[in-house]
């Protein structure tokens, strides 16, 4: 009989939470937490265990995965999962945190645990399907048969460079989004009819843009892209994404848009008179 390594899965939002089920449908000895108790509750009914602290999920864990909101929330969990944390384990962290964040689990761990850091591409779809894209830095070798389950891998290279990958990608869609909202606006000032407008983007190099301002079957906060621009403007100087982030801050304090799509923050935009 196959091995199926204990998996502790830390996490469970709208992109946690399917992940967690596909691992425990192939077979996975599953325990969960979540910082919203009552979010283990259909996982508990497939079949996982319920943690009731994160200390508790990894006590007997070989493989630790962690999908959190950001690096605040990663190191109070690492606060946490520490003095808990069997020596040798694989420690997954997938959430989007930026390389600072891998690198300073990396120090806290101090060789006890392998770090793997593999932030993922794809939103709630994607995650449910298993068709997500894993950008993984680090020793991905050991877990890269349970990333596999949850979507196709890619490997990065060093430690962080998964993490690191994940806020090119995110700064650029999150931006291209939100500039796909705002040449809407100008088509609308203009008087151009909206629906010519967007096949017409839609033809070109913004397509993938484009099919993402619209997605009604994604899902992805407006705040924690928020969260994600702010991450890459404080690493580099981004003039032109510091605009991006200062117009979906604007969008994300409106009532009802922090935790909404990205795309009902970037219909906003169109709208928007002044930023």
């Amino acid at each position: 009989m196959q091995h199926r390594e204990k998996i502790a899965f830390l996490g469970l939002g709208r992109m946690g939470t399917p992940m967690a089920r596909r691992l425990l449908a192939a077979g996975h000895p599953l325990t969960v937490w979540n910082r919203t108790a009552a979010r283990t509750g259909p996982l508990v009914a497939e079949g996982a265990v319920h943690a009731d602290r994160p200390a508790d999920a990894v006590r007997d864990a070989d493989v630790v995965i962690t999908m959190l909101a950001g690096p605040d929330a990663l190191a109070e969990v690492a606060d946490a999962v520490l003095p808990a944390l069997p020596d040798g384990a694989r420690w997954v962290e997938m959430s989007t945190v930026g390389p600072d964040a891998v690198r300073a689990l990396a120090a806290r761990l101090d060789g006890r645990a392998v770090l793997v850091d593999a932030p993922v591409t794809g939103s709630t779809d994607r995650a449910a399907d298993g068709s997500l894209g894993i950008l993984a830095g680090g020793a991905a070798a050991g877990v890269e048969h349970i990333l596999a389950r949850l979507g196709t891998v890619t490997r990065t290279g060093p430690l962080g460079t998964g993490a690191a990958l994940k806020l090119v990608v995110n700064t650029a869609v999150i931006s291209g989004v939100v500039l796909v909202a705002e040449a809407l606006r100008l088509a609308d000032t203009l008087g151009v009819d909206g629906e010519t407008a967007r096949t017409a983007l839609a033809g070109g190099p913004l397509a993938g843009a484009v099919a993402r301002a619209f997605a009604e079957d994604a899902h992805f906060a407006t705040a924690l892209a928020v969260k994600d621009l702010a991450l890459a403007t404080a690493t580099a100087r981004l003039p032109a994404v510091q605009a991006v982030s200062a117009a979906l801050r604007q969008a994300a304090g409106e009532p009802g848009l922090a935790g909404a799509d990205l795309s009902r923050a970037a219909a906003r935009i169109r709208t928007t008179t002044s930023a």
